[in-house]
């Protein structure tokens, strides 16, 4: 076992190695054997999670909803928020119970916990039911880890870099209508805050051709839609001697004609006026952007590691707003990092009055062990932070409902992909600008793009009909 070494993170040699990943063959050892996946974090974790089905079902694993009837059962973890570990172990407790009744049923967790040296400590001294345990640089070692079980905890887990895999269209995906595409992996930025670069490693980008017969071959598939994804999107192809960067792989994923593009999470440090451009004059980019905050203040930027400040923030948010017309915006925010005085926080509630976010992710902040920001001295009490972070919510709620409103009586083009989850007599999708909506209409527009009128507005969701 090779865990990451925190501080030694940024030195770390990056080899660029491309190679083909082939699909594992069918094992006699697992047919007929159900897994069950739950998966924990962000689209990133989402996507690994039908790259890990896919493993599972070429070895003969068929996928389970129901948790007691699992031979196997992963857990895809995510080491964003402290709550995560809680989360986590929590669920582990039930797995548990029920290796009790089923001796043979087998426990692992992966993703970015699994990269975390606490954790992995954790699991070898407190939770010796847990039998397998690998990380993010290592799930295709899945079906060596599972043939080479020995009735003995198997950890398998190492920082190396370098290694880009392509995994082509080999992934179960969750949709038939809206595909996420891996552009690149980890990051560079550093930010005190965040454990990413140490859990997924530094930057590492797919390249552009293998990127591009990805998108091809999901447009021949039916995909209406993809969402290229990348811890920092915008920097793509810095890394790469050669390569193109993000502007000109968004012009060329455009080009193929699939009907709807979109892109997370970008940097407002990598954001230029070319992407702004890019995605003003391409119809199938569509006009909905997720850019990070984190802070209204200058002062607390600078010890996030942000490498922008308040007015550089400002004066990028009107550029999108002015050149990508109905665009809808968002973003991240932390409250309470170290050191954030009420100024400060007066600072980010004066950022969020000026750009009226259609919606934001809010957290309290929370320490990383093996980050910078984790050894800062922490100056609030939990009942300031929870008070700071009700204030934001309320401006929040209250200017995505504002957004919202605007959109009654619209006619709006919906991707519809699914039956609502709030009433099964409807479908539900998404506008363009990344509105969810619940349309009266049967299941049979499911996979289809359909013109919407806007009857009602919520602060999270709309209602509409079929327009005539």
């Amino acid at each position: 076992m090779h865990l990451p070494n925190m501080q030694d993170a940024k030195k770390r040699k990056q080899e660029k190695v491309n190679y083909i990943y082939e699909k594992p063959v069918v094992s006699d050892i697992f047919k007929g054997k159900k897994y069950y996946l739950r998966t924990y974090g962000c689209q990133m974790n989402v996507h690994d999670s039908e790259e890990i089905k896919a493993i599972l079902e070429s070895l003969g694993y068929a996928e389970t909803n129901v948790f007691e009837d699992a031979d196997l059962i992963i857990l895809n973890t995510c080491a964003i928020r402290e709550n995560a570990h809680d989360k986590v172990f929590g669920f582990l407790g039930r797995c548990k119970h029920l290796k009790k009744i089923k001796k043979d049923l087998l426990i692992g967790v992966c993703g970015c916990m699994a990269q975390e040296e606490s954790v992995v400590n954790e699991i070898k001294t407190k939770h010796p039911y847990i039998d397998i345990v690998f990380g993010t640089h290592n799930m295709r070692e899945l079906p060596s880890i599972l043939e080479n079980l020995n009735n003995h905890q198997n950890i398998e887990v190492y920082s190396k870099e370098g290694d880009v895999y392509e995994f082509g269209n080999l992934y179960k995906r969750d949709s038939q209508i809206s595909a996420w595409v891996n552009i690149m992996f980890g990051c560079d930025k550093f930010c005190t805050y965040c454990i990413v670069p140490y859990t997924r490693g530094k930057q590492r980008s797919r390249k552009s051709v293998d990127i591009l017969k990805e998108v091809k071959e999901l447009k021949e598939q039916g995909y209406k839609e993809i969402t290229l994804l990348g811890q920092n999107v915008n920097a793509y192809g810095k890394d790469l001697d050669g390569e193109i960067g993000f502007s000109k792989l968004l012009e060329k994923v455009s080009d193929i004609g699939i009907e709807r593009i979109r892109f997370v999470t970008s940097h407002p440090w990598d954001f230029t006026d070319d992407m702004i451009d890019i995605i003003a004059s391409r119809d199938n980019i569509m006009p909905y952007i997720h850019l990070p905050l984190q802070s209204g203040s200058s002062r607390i930027l600078k010890l996030m590691g942000r490498r922008y400040t308040k007015e550089e923030y400002l004066t990028l948010y009107q550029k999108i707003r002015d050149k990508v017309k109905g665009a809808s915006i968002t973003t991240d925010i932390i409250v309470a990092f170290p050191g954030e005085t009420e100024e400060d926080f007066n600072d980010t509630l004066d950022v969020v009055d000026a750009c009226k976010y259609d919606g934001a992710f809010t957290f309290i902040f929370s320490p990383r062990v093996g980050t910078p920001a984790a050894l800062m001295k922490d100056n609030l009490t939990i009942e300031e932070k929870e008070e700071r972070l009700h204030k934001l919510n309320e401006k929040i709620n209250n200017y995505s409902n504002e957004s919202n409103q605007k959109m009654l009586g619209t006619i709006q083009k919906v991707l519809i992909t699914g039956i609502s989850e709030k009433d099964e007599s409807k479908v539900c999708g998404y506008t363009e600008n990344m509105k969810l909506v619940n349309v009266e209409a049967d299941k049979s527009f499911i996979g289809k793009i359909i013109n919407v009128k806007i009857t009602d507005a919520k602060s999270f969701s709309l209602d509409g009909i079929i327009a005539e």
